[in-house]
């Protein structure tokens, strides 16, 4: 059980886990605005299919530029 545990708290720490809920916390933020443009729901695919071909490669251009906090914590 404690190497179930150890597993889930390495994958929780990852970078690409980091990376991945961060980029999901977008497509959400473009769900909602997206959503309320319209009036309705527009539906998690959707939002998803429009956020990575109008707004992806800025978010990551972006998100590659900015300095990462884990850089600076010395071990």
């Amino acid at each position: 059980m404690a190497s179930q545990e150890a597993q889930s708290q390495f994958v929780k720490n990852s970078v690409l886990y980091k990376e991945f809920l961060a980029e999901r916390e977008e497509i959400l933020k473009h769900k909602w605005i997206e959503s309320e443009k319209a009036g309705t729901d527009i539906g998690f695919e959707k939002a998803l299919l429009d956020w990575i071909v109008k707004h992806r490669s800025n978010w990551r251009a972006k998100r590659l530029k900015e300095p990462r906090a884990e850089a600076s914590i010395v071990s």
